[in-house]
């Protein structure tokens, strides 16, 4: 794990001054420390018998197809609100100031799929809430929930107790 942590940089005062932010990129452009990560979700998940790793906008796509192709599932987009051209469902979450929303194909699972849920980050949770509950209303088995960088200090997790959260990276302070 120091590989994964080691390759990610941190940066003081972005967006915004008090903010360190954490930037995937530096891991993104070293092959290495990239199939490290792609294959610890993918041992992680082998034996899940997943049908589809369903991934949020933008950062989530880049790991999550990945681990889809290495898990032979199918890839699923959540995406910010009007981005898909099928017919959507559509889940509202709230901001710092306001609210936004993400949408999933109606037709991009079926009932009783098993789900894994993916992001690049889990902060607050709310965005990852909001994909769960799409998940949900198509009535698909959610399997795990993972990230490859968790702000424990943020306290997301708490909103979502009852799945299966699994993180490479926890950073406990900024």
């Amino acid at each position: 794990m120091n590989q994964l942590s080691d390759s990610i940089r941190s940066i003081s005062d972005f967006p915004k001054k008090g903010i360190v932010y954490r930037d995937i990129t530096t891991l993104l452009k070293n092959a290495d420390a990239l199939k490290k990560a792609v294959d610890l979700f993918s041992e992680k998940y082998r034996n899940s018998k997943i049908d589809k790793v369903v991934c949020i906008e933008s950062r989530g796509f880049i790991i999550g197809s990945a681990l889809a192709v290495n898990l032979g599932a199918g890839f699923v987009p959540v995406r910010k609100k009007g981005k898909l051209p099928a017919e959507v469902i559509t889940e509202q979450y709230d901001l710092e100031y306001g609210t936004d929303s993400v949408e999933m194909h109606v037709d991009a699972i079926r009932p009783g799929e098993r789900v894994l849920l993916h992001d690049d980050l889990l902060a607050t949770g709310g965005t990852m809430c909001a994909a769960i509950k799409l998940v949900e209303k198509l009535q698909a088995k959610i399997v795990g929930v993972s990230f490859l960088i968790e702000l424990s200090f943020l306290q997301g997790r708490k909103h979502m107790q009852e799945q299966d959260i699994y993180s490479l990276i926890i950073y406990d302070r900024e």
